[in-house]
């Protein structure tokens, strides 16, 4: 079986050099840099609100276990329900048993990458529940089998006419159908599964502590139908998203809108604090909400490294990254793609196994420039590799081989004792197939510098 490491190079070099792919995410991610652009020139001073808002993440860090409770807390006072998953098994099961006790055999969905990070979907058809996505990317997605391409825009990698083609293929659409069109098939599809859904399933930007309340933002309105029409709504948050007041809302959900589309606000931002209660025409009749750690407390045991947890899922740092514009979302075969998945998801799913993604950065700092709330991404990333070393987490020979390299680069007779013909030796038999795929291998001088100056001051000498 091929390692998680191997099928990411793998994957990586054939999306690399893939062209039409590189021309549909340069062409998506050219259109969001010219609205992020103008969304933020909005701010008067970005700088000190990135500033706050990391300072804000800082203090909830520092006190999730003041600030979780309290959250319950006002929850329940309003007569929902609170549950806590340490990891996505025991979320999978928990939301199974909600299912069933009420009778439930279909499931409609908002844009979630909790439920993602869990497998929601594929779970509950293993149970014969039907799961639909009700986001129009991540039903895109969900019709192609595929996971989410990206944390903001699931379907970023597909062009329109990839979209009306497979519109087409599933429902006998024009080929040349225009997105409007295809935005209103997708609307006639869903409107009954709404309505019919038994059971309605969600995540949350945020948790609010001081009121007990969850707050989505979104631009089609799908979270508020899969969360009002359903007699239960059940949303799995991470126990990260907590924020402490609904006062944080000011500077949090501009953040997230400027840096995830370039809006000011998103056109549908929601504040759910239970469920429907007796003075009120709607919403559901039960309301839980999944506390999920899934690793999390890993990440925040690590003292230099859990600011990774701060992060509000906007998707900047994913546009600006070189690698990620390269080799695409899918190639990192997990939840959370990009720099701050590079960070995050070694810490969630295991160092041994995901290290490698610490690796898959060029560390020229444009993610920590671009992120809203200033995590210092690249930082982080190189903490991850210096854990893996301190670990032995990157195996025998990778370790003897930069034994032996740091041994040589310390002493200069070492240096000169291997000399160039050696170094063109170990280059050619070792190297050429990793490092010369696609360029010409570099020659070493015969001789180091070092070495050519003692001849030439010798020479001079004789002279």
């Amino acid at each position: 079986m091929m390692k998680t490491a191997d099928e990411f190079l793998e994957k990586s070099d054939k999306k690399a050099f893939d062209l039409p792919h590189r021309k549909t995410i340069n062409f998506n991610i050219g259109k969001y840099n010219t609205a992020v652009e103008r969304g933020l020139s909005k701010f008067e001073n970005l700088e000190a609100s990135k500033r706050k808002a990391h300072v804000i993440k800082w203090r909830v860090m520092e006190n999730l276990d003041k600030y979780l409770p309290e959250f319950e807390s006002n929850f329940q006072r309003r007569g929902g329900k609170v549950i806590w998953a340490n990891d996505a098994a025991e979320a999978q099961q928990e939301i199974l048993n909600i299912i069933k006790r009420n009778g439930g055999k279909s499931v409609i969905k908002s844009k979630s990458m909790t439920t993602e990070e869990i497998h929601i979907n594929d779970f509950l058809a293993e149970n014969g529940i039907e799961s639909l996505e009700s986001d129009l990317g991540e039903y895109i997605v969900q019709l192609l089998g595929q996971a989410p391409y990206h944390i903001v825009t699931p379907a970023m990698h597909l062009s329109a006419t990839d979209i009306a083609q497979l519109f087409h293929d599933k429902f006998d659409t024009p080929v040349d159908a225009t997105p409007p069109q295809l935005v209103q098939k997708a609307r006639e599809l869903l409107r009954d599964k709404y309505l019919n859904a038994d059971i309605g399933i969600s995540g949350g930007n945020f948790l609010i502590a001081d009121t007990g309340s969850i707050a989505i933002t979104e631009n089609e309105g799908n979270a508020r139908l899969s969360t009002t029409f359903p007699k239960i709504h059940i949303a799995i948050v991470g126990i990260e998203k907590i924020i402490p007041s609904m006062a944080d809302l000011d500077l949090f959900w501009p953040l997230l809108a400027s840096h995830g589309t370039g809006q000011n606000l998103t056109v549908y931002n929601t504040i759910l604090s239970g469920p429907r209660q007796p003075n009120e025409t709607d919403g559901p009749e039960e309301m839980y909400v999944i506390l999920l750690d899934n690793g999390r407390t890993n990440l925040l045991a690590q003292k230099d490294q859990r600011q990774g947890l701060y992060c509000i899922r906007c998707g900047a740092c994913l546009n600006a990254c070189p690698v990620y514009k390269n080799i695409g979302g899918h190639t990192y075969n997990t939840t959370y793609s990009g720099p701050i998945g590079s960070v995050i998801t070694p810490h969630l799913k295991g160092m041994e196994e995901f290290k490698h993604l610490s690796y898959a950065s060029s560390l020229c700092g444009k993610c920590s420039e671009v992120c809203p709330v200033k995590i210092d991404i690249h930082k982080m990333l190189l903490l991850n590799r210096r854990d893996a070393a301190a670990t032995h987490e990157n195996g025998k020979v990778e370790e003897m081989g930069w034994g032996m390299f740091n041994r040589m680069m310390q002493k200069r007779k070492w240096m000169d004792f291997f000399g160039g013909k050696f170094k063109n030796f170990m280059l050619k038999s070792f190297f050429r197939k990793s490092w010369g795929k696609y360029r010409e291998m570099p020659k070493v001088a015969d001789k180091s510098f070092a070495k050519q100056w003692e001849e030439l001051k010798k020479n001079k000498e004789n002279q």
